[in-house]
């Protein structure tokens, strides 16, 4: 069993992968690649999360009642180059959940719309250093209170990023480091007391735990082509544990440290990606593999 911020971060973590190359540029809110000003790059992107062990606190266990729980989405993912330094990048997912065993009954719809600004401050010789602020809002009366089933959380998020990456101008190695820090809202479910903390707490209003993340990337960016090989760590500020043989609450403390992989091949406006990664270790959380496949297509705004 897992708590659902761990579902988002796989999601996140799986569509918002890097993709670009050349002058064929497309980019995401993890990489400091910038479509030029008036070009348009637009992803539609498959993603697919399982686990069947998962972190009970710090005890990894499994569950027979669910067997294995597997997270499905797509998503579209248009990425606007507003000037050559500032770019606007948007997303909107649809999301399903199904066990293999068991009768809780999966969710399914759309999750959170999400934007990001993405502007680079610095740009010398290769090294830039980039700010983001990105925000998301529910669009859907989707139940946050049906952990590991539901498809999101119901809360209002605000990020703000920091992103350094080198490039080396001849040979296209780059290496990538970001930071985020995330503020998400109160939410209320659908009881009028609900336990955590070592307490109870007589109202229907829960506190989702403030998260932050940090991610590095090594890999190579050609023309036509890109790869690179990463590693990301997801963590909530604070929050409770999954108590013995409960479900997850959305006041758990989630953390997970996963790797993983990207490649991306995109000769013309046309272009295919793909990502896999692994959780290695965590706190009330799933042991997922994840794997994203995803359409690309580059073009340009005319002027009227």
């Amino acid at each position: 069993m897992k708590n659902i911020y761990l579902l988002k971060a796989l999601i996140t973590a799986v569509l918002i992968a890097p993709f670009g190359g050349g002058g064929l540029l497309a980019q995401m809110p993890n990489d400091a690649i910038y479509m030029p000003k008036g070009m348009v790059c637009v992803g539609t992107m498959y993603s697919h999360s399982s686990w069947s062990q998962y972190w009970e606190n710090t005890l990894k266990r499994e569950n027979l009642n669910i067997g294995t729980h597997t997270t499905q989405s797509m998503m579209v993912m248009p990425a606007i180059g507003i000037t050559d330094r500032v770019n606007v990048i948007l997303s909107l997912p649809y999301v399903w959940t199904k066990t293999s065993a068991g009768n809780l009954m999966g969710q399914k719809g759309f999750q959170d719309l999400s934007a990001w600004l993405k502007v680079k401050a610095v740009d010398i010789k290769g090294f830039s250093v980039n700010g983001l602020v990105g925000a998301s809002i529910p669009v859907s009366k989707y139940v946050p209170d049906f952990l590991p089933m539901s498809i999101g959380l119901q809360c209002r998020v605000v990020a703000g990023r920091v992103l350094v990456n080198y490039t080396h101008p001849k040979t296209g190695l780059y290496i990538t480091g970001h930071g985020t820090y995330m503020w998400r809202s109160n939410i209320n479910v659908d009881r009028d007391a609900y336990q955590a903390d070592g307490r109870v707490y007589n109202t229907n209003e829960v506190r989702v735990p403030n998260a932050y993340d940090m991610g590095a990337r090594f890999g190579i960016l050609k023309k036509k082509w890109q790869t690179e090989v990463w590693a990301e760590r997801n963590s909530c500020v604070n929050g409770d544990n999954i108590r013995r043989n409960d479900m997850p609450f959305p006041t758990n403390n989630m953390q997970t440290t996963m790797v993983g992989w990207y490649g991306k091949f995109q000769p013309k406006a046309l272009g295919v990606n793909a990502r896999v990664g692994y959780v290695t270790n965590g706190l009330n959380a799933g042991q997922s593999t994840s794997y994203m496949v995803g359409v690309l297509y580059l073009f340009g705004i005319k002027k009227s």
